[in-house]
């Protein structure tokens, strides 16, 4: 944690700060910044948090007992970018839960499942660049209705000293690796060798971003090493997300090929893991409109 300050210098990723605020505090894991409290000239304090900044969910009061309360008014209406990124990884995480589940792959030809699986991983994909994208089209300042980057700016940008954008690209690097190995299983005339160099090694790569982006996402709103809720929905969301990638992590340490025989070192384990990664994560999917909705704030008043 970084030692309390005052000053004018801004939030990582924002640019400047309204005329006569001022930082009071900023604390954050690992060399980042991811909550400041700020004074407003009326004296005033106010919460900037990484999460919220990107999610465009605006400022919230600060309190000296933070943890433990409840916070965010809701503005009732979820975001456009919410509702694509819940949808998106929905889809990703019901068609791995279905290519996990006995009932349905083994009542099926092995090329179907295999199929339904990289078909998931495209939502999976193409939600995680949505997050990517939300990242650095975050507002430049530290209100809602600040300026926002132009277009080409958001399309691609390198952001190191935020947490958020390492996370959302070790994530988005992570779907890349699922979509390999899972178009790689499609394939039936693979030897065992091929096997595990163009699916096992890419899917345990993926788990790996996976797990890593999980706890930088976790590590941005919690603060501590020990579970600490605010009772928020982002909250929720980092929790039910490391959970899952922790379920695939698990299912890439069971796939591991075994030399004597080129199967799996425990199936079991592998649709298990899964199976339980992608509920969390369809749990995960279908709180993130909740979020932008419940979450969000009005207490900016300059």
């Amino acid at each position: 944690m970084e030692p309390a300050m005052a000053g004018r210098t801004p939030p990582p990723g924002v640019t400047h700060l309204p005329e006569g605020w001022h930082v009071v505090r900023r604390s954050g894991p690992l060399g980042f910044v991811t909550h400041v409290v700020l004074e407003r000239p009326d004296g005033r304090r106010v919460e900037w948090t990484s999460r919220r900044h990107r999610k465009a969910l605006g400022l919230r009061p600060a309190r000296r007992h933070h943890i433990g309360t409840r916070i965010g008014l809701g503005s009732g209406a979820s975001s456009p970018t919410s509702r694509w990124m819940g949808a998106l990884f929905g889809i990703g995480a019901v068609c791995f839960a279905l290519g996990s589940l006995p009932l349905y792959f083994t009542r099926v030809d092995p090329s179907v499942t295999a199929w339904t699986f990289f078909i998931g991983s495209i939502p999976f994909t193409s939600a995680a660049y949505l997050q990517y994208r939300e990242t650095l089209a975050a507002p430049e300042g530290v209100l809602v209705d600040s300026a926002r980057p132009g277009p080409l700016r958001t399309l691609v940008g390198w952001k190191p000293r935020r947490i958020a954008w390492w996370a959302c690209m070790i994530q988005l690097i992570g779907t890349v690796c699922f979509n390999v190995s899972t178009f790689a299983a499609t394939r039936s005339d693979l030897s065992v060798d091929r096997e595990v160099h163009v699916i096992w090694t890419p899917d345990l790569a993926g788990s790996i971003c996976f797990l890593v982006a999980s706890w930088l996402a976790y590590t941005e709103v919690n603060p501590g090493l020990l579970p600490r809720s605010d009772r928020s929905v982002g909250w929720r969301i980092c929790v039910l997300n490391l959970a899952g990638s922790v379920a695939f992590g698990a299912a890439a340490v069971g796939s591991r090929y075994v030399p004597s025989t080129g199967e799996p070192a425990n199936i079991a384990l592998v649709n298990l893991g899964t199976f339980t990664g992608a509920i969390c994560f369809l749990l995960g999917a279908v709180l993130l409109p909740v979020e932008s909705a419940h979450d969000a704030t009005v207490d900016e008043a300059t």
